[in-house]
């Protein structure tokens, strides 16, 4: 007899009205699946939560992507089937490769330097002695995270000021330097944004780097100290190696984030995305064809492109990292 058979009857297992266990045939057979009243009550109390991902997440992707083959009148989801006009007219408007170009420059400028910067103060903040020290500088740096984007929007307009009445041109004047349009010269206003969106999100990033910093073992520096290694040699062949996960997710959500930019461009730039629609993005261009234009149909053509768009960056990140793995 097989032995898996002997060993199941040794200990005891025999056959049961579902057959969960066979000793006349040695095999096992499908156990039937039944609702338990913890299951009934399991599914009662995730009912709001499943019926609102549903109303609210489900049904709008679905019915956004019925409307961007259709051109439609405000909201109205009975419009006239265009196929994929909506799509060909996007991929052709001038104004959406703008708002692209302009997304990506400042995406790429956001992250690099938000992701390298935060880690530079995350690592003198964890190299100080003085706990209450550590504290007081966390607390100081994630102070503008709970700032409101429409608050921050609204301080560096009196700090970026065009004219000398601008705090910031009026200390760049004091060495003799001209007065900047900050938010009114084409050539600088994107990056205007960057050091905007830094002021704001260095805070929270520099906390998650802090909390990896704290994480990595003690035996790895101290075992590098033996071997001579001093501390530039461990903060690059350690700290940096070991941080890699994070380093990953916060290029990810940055990615994802600088993409969807529009908050700030919008109470700069407005609607139009001046100056010279320097500050037009792909969700200020879905925005003005949504509620201005009111082409709901073109708008969720747009934004399927989107996010086909985040998707491909995000895939690509994720196997970059992946193969980099492979390779270590």
């Amino acid at each position: 007899m097989d032995p898996v058979t002997n060993e199941r009857r040794r200990i005891g297992l025999s056959s049961t009205p579902e057959g969960k266990w066979t000793a006349e045939h040695g095999k096992w057979t499908k156990r039937k699946f039944r609702f338990t009243r913890n299951d009934w009550m399991g599914y009662l109390f995730s009912a709001p939560l499943i019926i609102g991902v549903i109303v609210f997440a489900i049904y709008p992707m679905i019915a956004a992507l019925f409307m961007s083959f259709h051109q439609t009148s405000g909201l109205n989801l009975s419009g006239t089937w265009v196929g994929l006009s909506n799509y060909r007219y996007a991929l052709e408007d001038s104004l959406f490769w703008q708002a692209l170009t302009n997304t990506f420059v400042m995406g790429i400028w956001s992250v690099m330097l938000g992701i390298a910067l935060s880690f530079v103060l995350a690592s003198l903040i964890n190299n100080l002695k003085w706990h209450l020290g550590r504290n007081f500088f966390k607390a100081v740096y994630f102070l503008p995270n709970v700032v409101s984007g429409v608050a921050t929007s609204l301080l560096f307009s009196f700090l970026f000021f065009p004219s000398k009445e601008g705090l910031i041109n009026f200390v760049i004047g004091l060495f003799g330097i001209d007065p900047v349009g900050w938010f009114t010269n084409p050539e600088v206003a994107r990056y205007s944004i960057v050091l905007m969106s830094l002021w704001g999100a260095l805070g929270y990033n520099t906390i998650i780097f802090l909390a990896g910093l704290q994480s990595v073992p003690r035996d790895l520096y101290e075992a590098a100290e033996v071997d001579g290694a001093g501390t530039y040699r461990k903060w690059w062949y350690i700290t940096i190696p070991y941080l890699r996960p994070i380093f990953v997710f916060m290029l990810i959500m940055g990615t994802i984030g600088g993409m969807k930019r529009f908050t700030d461009v919008w109470l700069i730039g407005g609607t139009a995305g001046n100056p010279g629609g320097s500050l037009m993005t792909v969700v200020l261009y879905i925005y003005r064809n949504a509620f201005l234009s009111s082409q709901m149909g073109l708008a969720t053509a747009v934004s399927y492109l989107l996010f086909v768009i985040i998707l491909i960056l995000t895939v690509f990140l994720m196997l970059l990292n992946r193969r980099k793995d492979s390779l270590d």
